[in-house]
């Protein structure tokens, strides 16, 4: 039905391009016109453009600019916020202006830059010079100046290596800079040039001064592209940076940000946004530009692979050092080995069950040690014979009925059960009961919290006595949640976590290895306690715990760009993601020259030992032809046992993989050479430019070889697209086994049933179009299972994003001084409407006076009838304000008495200060407020009390934002369990976060006012000032990672994580013990129990061990 379809109204990518054509026609139409324009003229272009844009915008820019000088002359704080609104929406008209501006000059914009190209393809490129032309002429040798005039060299550095420029932008590469300045995804295939065709969306938007961001999936590209491509913009006028080049929060990065044109990674605009909004100054905040235009590079990698988790900044945690991995380590490996043990016996029995014809009995036995050790070897092996695999599946459909309820008749006989497909691992009784042994009996078991708080409900204890008791029993379900926690995160890094898999050992350090690109990912950590529970399973230092300080996921991060486009080679398979989640649409860009690539069908083995066997076969005939060799492999360890087996057969190799990624440039330059074998992990996949010399391209080309497919298709595309880069000739090839991952997980059982079928023997194989659809249908499964979860992820994220947007908002006017007396305005009144709601419903007007004195620190003029029986909103409007008038006297108060201060410092000639720090307190707090002298003397102090407010909201909303992240997380932890309740925990998070967020704001506005109208000067001691320091105050050290997993989990059974207790005192009871007699005693932190004589006891009893009575 869908090929009629397509036949009737033609396919999307047909129709797309039937669109753009005409867009190509009117660039190629400029072609004559700036053919014969000088280079001066063609520079002129550019400034015409420029002139084109201020003329529409220039209406806007007044309109704005006036309303700014009518907010300066209204005193009035509540008349300002429409006349702010009004500024926004000027905001967007202009946007709305500049898009029509461009789409007018889009065409010969896109000609202008074709011909740059080309004139730099010539040779030298000679123009008179100008300002910007003698300044880069000081930094870069390829820029000379010969009197009035300017020579750009069309040879230059890039990354350290000499490169001559020799592209020209061809008519589809027209079509995907159209795509990309429309703001969609161009889907271009491997080497058809994505960073040429970005210049022309690039320089088009850079024309707005708005700031154009290219963002790059490493920092080598970063740097790379924006040294290649600076010449053609700088040509035209056009300031290009990379903000990898320079420290965060630097006064070199942020210029780099108001450069017409940012390169940068992903990772380093997602972390400058978060660092903005933990900044204490204005100016070390970076990104004051806003996020106008960008282009994505590789934007199947950012937007979907690493968008999976969100990025963390975090810090010091209180305590964060104590932990119990090493203390419970001991008993998860008896899990562990016990487990390994009855999995054994369970698939020994299974084997002889089955030999003897009893395949129910032996296909139960076969369903437990699955379901025990899904990734035993023997097990896997067992279940790639004949017929195996199917009578597992068989198995397991029976025991799946009723929505699981037989299960549990397989699973009451494991120690823990493991579903691979969901990475998730259930602790059973029996486990339980195991690691029990030398504990307390509920050592290991959650208490029933809820019974218990009943009960203490029940006893008609006092209050006093109700309130401690309700202490020890949250303190026990804290340590006992916290435990049975770490134990959980100890079985998944036992048994789902495998080292030189999901993980490398470096440097004596746990580093993750990406499974879509296999590079290694440098200070990233796994979440929620799995990176310490695979320290401690590895003997490596265990770092300590972090709390989260700021956070946001990649896709609500590129959401806030006016405009976004992405450019990829593989985006077509995902591109529903890319509607759904960011409304970018795919569109297919045609290749400049016919692909010459030969893809063969898959090659499909029954185990792994026989495809591994005709891999090294498939090498060596290649090898022989002449033909250079790239062989991919999904991990670490398969690099490295391809690698042996090739040293075995003499057969001269190189490999480059996550341990190695220091050699990549030099591995990837000698991979095109005849003969040469490179086997690498996902490493090569992407981005890697493969130069095939004449030899090599006489042999046959580059020679693809797939040792397994990967989960996504759009990985094994960009494993094949290494070859027959630009026309070349080459081949890809993909060996499977019904023992590969994928194949185990997803797919086997129809291939399986046929290979039995059909009675194929061992090392025969399997080639079939069928065959490797179906083996694309299993990665479609894959797919869609990680788009759930990159969509939960994302609408978890979008709760948080809501609060974030509105916090972020009000710091954000703080530092800058914007809009921060509108803001305390607001909260003096919702402080205020709180007391009223709070205390006049019940006539409390005494309660009322009290709490109102507490914040506000004067009385109101107001008298209890008036209180009790006037509306909410007269009654707030009135105490605004007296309270409005009250702020405003102590404000001028305070500027008084500290400008004889100020004016004795400015005076004393020891004193060269520009800003001096001010201390305020309010009995309780104290902090230090940065303010300049110079503004201050000239505002008559009134620029001190604007200090003030800054640094006191700043202050408060960081600490109170900083506990409550810690909340939000404890919270989504915690809601997991409403799966077992039939409830949703998303609509349970969205609606206890909603409370937690009117607590917070609630608590900002109480706290910033109070300390507001409560704050004063200490003294006023000019001996007591001191200058305040150039650099930004030292803050924790700080972490920045982007976890593997941070994905709630429904299988860790964590509640909110409670203060750890300190190891009970040893408490004389009257009872005393001779040296020789027999106690026992118990270790607080473990549970360990110990028959020993007291003299043994007595020093143990000063380590955390108490005598049990």
């Amino acid at each position: 039905m869908l090929k009629l379809i397509s036949k009737l109204v033609g396919s999307k990518s047909v129709r797309d391009l039937k669109k753009l054509q005409p867009y190509v026609e009117s660039v190629n139409a400029f072609e004559a016109a700036l053919t014969g324009m000088s280079n001066d003229q063609l520079r002129e272009r550019t400034a015409s453009f420029k002139a084109s844009i201020a003329e529409a915008t220039a209406e806007t820019k007044a309109s704005k600019d006036a309303l700014y000088a009518q907010i300066e002359n209204t005193p009035d704080y509540d008349a300002r916020e429409p006349l702010y609104e009004q500024i926004e929406e000027l905001d967007a008209q202009e946007l709305e202006l500049i898009e029509d501006v461009l789409r007018t000059i889009h065409p010969e914009a896109f000609g202008v830059m074709r011909e740059t190209a080309r004139r730099f393809n010539a040779g030298d490129v000679r123009a008179t010079a100008t300002a910007l032309d003698h300044e880069l002429a000081k930094k870069h040798a390829h820029i000379t100046i010969e009197g009035d005039a300017v020579i750009y060299s069309n040879s230059w550095k890039a990354a350290g290596g000499d490169i001559t420029w020799n592209m020209v932008h061809y008519d589809v590469q027209l079509i995907g800079g159209t795509v990309l300045h429309q703001g969609k995804i161009a889907e271009m295939a491997t080497g058809e040039g994505k960073t040429l065709v970005a210049t022309l969306p690039v320089y088009l938007n850079a024309l707005a001064g708005r700031g154009v961001h290219v963002v790059t999936v490493n920092d080598y590209l970063a740097k790379r592209d924006s040294e290649w491509m600076a010449p053609v913009f700088n040509f035209h006028g056009l300031t290009i940076d990379c903000i990898d080049k320079h420290p965060s929060n630097s006064e070199e990065r942020r210029a780099a940000y108001y450069s017409d044109i940012t390169y940068g990674t992903n990772n380093e605009f997602g972390f400058d946004y978060l660092r903005d909004n933990m900044a204490r100054r204005q100016e070390d905040r970076v990104q004051t530009r806003g996020h106008h235009f960008a282009i994505v590079d590789e934007v199947d990698s950012v937007l979907i692979d690493d968008a999976r988790t969100p990025l963390i900044i975090s810090g010091p945690t209180p305590k964060g050092d104590q932990h119990q991995f090493n203390e419970l380590k001991p008993f998860v490996e008896a899990l562990m080995t016990a487990q390994k043990t009855l999995v054994q016996k369970e698939l020994a029995e299974a084997k002889k069950l089955i030999s003897e014809g009893n395949t129910e009995e032996g296909g139960v036995k076969l369903l437990r040690a699955y379901r025990g050790l899904p990734k035993s070897k023997p097990l896997i092996k067992f279940l790639s014979q004949d017929g195996m695999k199917s009578l597992l599946q068989k198995t397991e459909a029976n025991y799946m009925q009723e929505q699981g309820k037989k299960m549990k008749l397989i699973d009451e006989e494991m120690f823990f059960t493991i579903e691979e497909k969901n990475n998730q691992i259930d602790l059973s009784g029996k486990g339980v009961d195991l690691i029990s042994k030398n504990t307390a009996k509920d050592f290991f078991v959650m208490p029933d919290i809820t019974a218990e708080l009943s009960a203490l409900e029940d006893a008609g204890l006092s209050a006093e006595d109700k309130a401690a008791k309700k202490d020890v029993v949250m303190r026990d379900y804290g340590v006992k949640s916290e435990r049975i926690h770490t134990v959980n995160q100890l079985l998944k890094a036992y048994a789902l976590f495998e080292k030189d898999t999901e993980y490398v050992i470096m440097d004596n350090k746990v580093k993750i290895v990406d499974e879509q690109t296999g590079r290694i990912m440098e200070g990233r950590r796994y979440s929620d306690g799995l990176h310490q529970a695979i320290e401690a399973k590895e003997n490596v230092k265990i770092e300590a715990a972090t709390q989260t300080y700021a956070t946001i996921t990649l896709q609500n991060y590129f959401r806030m760009y006016h405009k976004l486009a992405g450019m990829t080679g593989t985006a077509e398979t995902e591109a529903g993601e890319f509607w759904e989640i960011y409304e970018l649409e795919v569109v297919v860009i045609p290749t400049n020259r016919p692909i010459a690539r030969d893809d063969r069908d898959d090659l499909v083995f029954k185990t792994n030992r026989e495809k591994y066997n005709a891999v090294i076969d498939e090498i060596a005939a290649l090898r022989d032809a002449g033909r250079p060799i790239l062989v991919g492999t999904t991990s670490v360890e398969i690099s490295e046992l391809l690698s042996r087996a090739l040293k075995i057969r003499k057969v001269p190799h190189q490999v480059l993989n996550a341990k190695m990624h220091q050699k990549e440039a030099e591995v990837v330059a000698e991979a095109g050479k005849p003969g040469m074998v490179t086997i690498a992990t996902n490493m090569a996949g992407r981005g890697t430019d493969i130069k095939l010399s004449d030899e090599a391209k006489a042999s046959g080309g580059l020679a693809i070889i797939g040792t397994e497919r990967h989960d996504s298709r759009r990985v094994d595309r960009q494993l094949r697209g290494r070859a027959g880069r630009q026309g070349d000739v080459g081949s890809s090839q993909f060996f499977v086994s019904l023992e590969d991952k994928l194949m185990r997980l997803f797919n086997s059982e129809r291939i399986a049933g046929l290979m039995d079928r059909l009675g194929l023997e061992e090392g025969e194989v399997i080639q079939h179009s069928m065959v490797s659809k179906s083996i694309e249908r299993a990665q479609k499964k894959v797919e869609e299972n990680n788009f759930g979860t990159r969509k939960r992820l994302l609408e978890y994220d979008d709760v948080m994003n809501s609060q974030r947007t509105v916090i972020y908002k009000r710091r954000g006017n703080a530092l800058s001084g914007q809009r921060i007396k509108v803001d305390i305005a607001n909260m003096m009144y919702d402080t205020l409407a709180d007391l009223v709601e709070g205390y006049q419903p019940a006539k409390d007007f005494e309660g009322f006076k009290l709490d109102f004195f507490r914040t506000f620190a004067f009385e109101p003029s107001m008298d209890a009838d008036t209180f009790n029986t006037g509306a909410i909103d007269d009654l707030a409007n009135a105490l605004f304000t007296q309270a409005s008038n009250f702020y405003r006297e102590k404000g001028n108060r305070i500027s008084t008495a500290a400008l004889p201060v100020f004016k004795q410092v400015v005076e004393d000639p020891k004193n060269n200060y520009d800003k001096i720090l001010v201390p305020i307190t309010d009995g309780q707090k104290a902090l230090q407020v940065t303010s300049v002298l110079k503004e201050v003397m000239d505002t008559n102090g009134q620029s001190l009390i604007s200090d003030i407010e800054k640094g006191i909201s700043i202050a408060i909303i960081d600490d109170q934002w900083k506990e409550h992240l810690r909340a939000m997380d404890d919270l989504r932890q915690s809601v997991q369990g409403a799966v077992y309740e039939q409830k949703d925990p998303l609509l349970i998070y969205k609606f206890e976060s909603f409370e937690l967020f009117k607590s917070l704001v609630s608590r900002v506005n109480q706290e910033i006012v109070s300390f507001l109208f409560r704050g004063d000067l200490p003294a006023n001691d000019p001996s007591s000032v001191r200058q305040a320091p150039a650099s930004q105050p030292k803050q924790p050290k700080l972490q920045e990672s982007h976890p593997g997993t941070d994905v709630p989990s429904t299988s860790s059974g964590r509640a909110p994580q409670q203060p750890r207790p300190k190891p009970a005192p040893v408490v004389n009871t009257g009872k005393t013990y001779g040296r020789n007699d027999a106690v026992t005693i118990v270790n607080m932190q473990s549970g360990e129990e110990r028959n020993v004589k007291y003299k043994k006891a007595e020093p143990l009893l000063q380590q955390g061990w108490v005598i049990k009575e």
